[in-house]
């Protein structure tokens, strides 16, 4: 199966450096709207054959262009969600919640005050994923969030140079797209970082 995970596109949370993470979460902005009306023609070469995404508003709204311009429905499922903030929701300081994260590669028992650890959250993500493979579709599209995206690639993927890619961002829109292999996930594209055809 190929797997495209898509960012969602850009919120007010997002201008502002918002940790904004908690079911519905803010819409979209203006430019988040134009961004999730390009994604059809961004993904015009993929034949995608089912969309997903979180139940977060944001999501929501990205993947919507999408389906209507392949005549799908979108499917939600919770387990796309990002990784939760807890008690750091809506804060303007990043830092801590990411170095808990980064922490993850060393000690996945680390907790975000408030909310999961990291064998909690990729034992979530994994399990959304687990229920995309199950619809035996050979192209799934997925709109999830930036943070849940990162980590649960470098987690799986196989082909990713090491430590660095944890520090690889996730733009609004931007996609991460892996090919589920005997070897287990590889990833084709991560946006302006890596290309398994490099």
């Amino acid at each position: 199966m190929r797997l495209i995970l898509i960012r969602h596109g850009e919120t007010r949370g997002n201008v502002e450096h918002l940790l904004d993470t908690a079911h519905p979460g803010l819409p979209l902005n203006r430019r988040g709207q134009r961004q999730a009306k390009a994604l059809p023609q961004i993904l015009a070469g993929q034949p995608i054959d089912l969309i997903f995404s979180s139940d977060i508003t944001r999501a929501q709204q990205t993947a919507a262009p999408l389906a209507r311009d392949r005549g799908l429905e979108t499917r939600l499922h919770p387990g796309l969600r990002e990784i939760q903030a807890g008690d750091w929701e809506m804060d303007e300081d990043w830092q801590p919640y990411q170095d808990v994260i980064a922490a993850w590669a060393t000690d996945p028992t680390r907790r975000i005050p408030g909310a999961e650890n990291g064998l909690e959250f990729m034992a979530r993500f994994e399990a959304a994923v687990a229920d995309l493979l199950a619809t035996g579709a050979d192209c799934v599209a997925a709109v999830s969030h930036g943070a849940a995206m990162r980590a649960w690639t470098t987690f799986q993927a196989r082909n990713l140079p090491m430590p660095e890619a944890r520090l690889w961002r996730v733009v609004n829109t931007g996609r991460i797209i892996l090919d589920q292999t005997d070897q287990g996930w590889q990833v084709v594209d991560w946006s302006e970082f890596f290309s398994a055809a490099d």
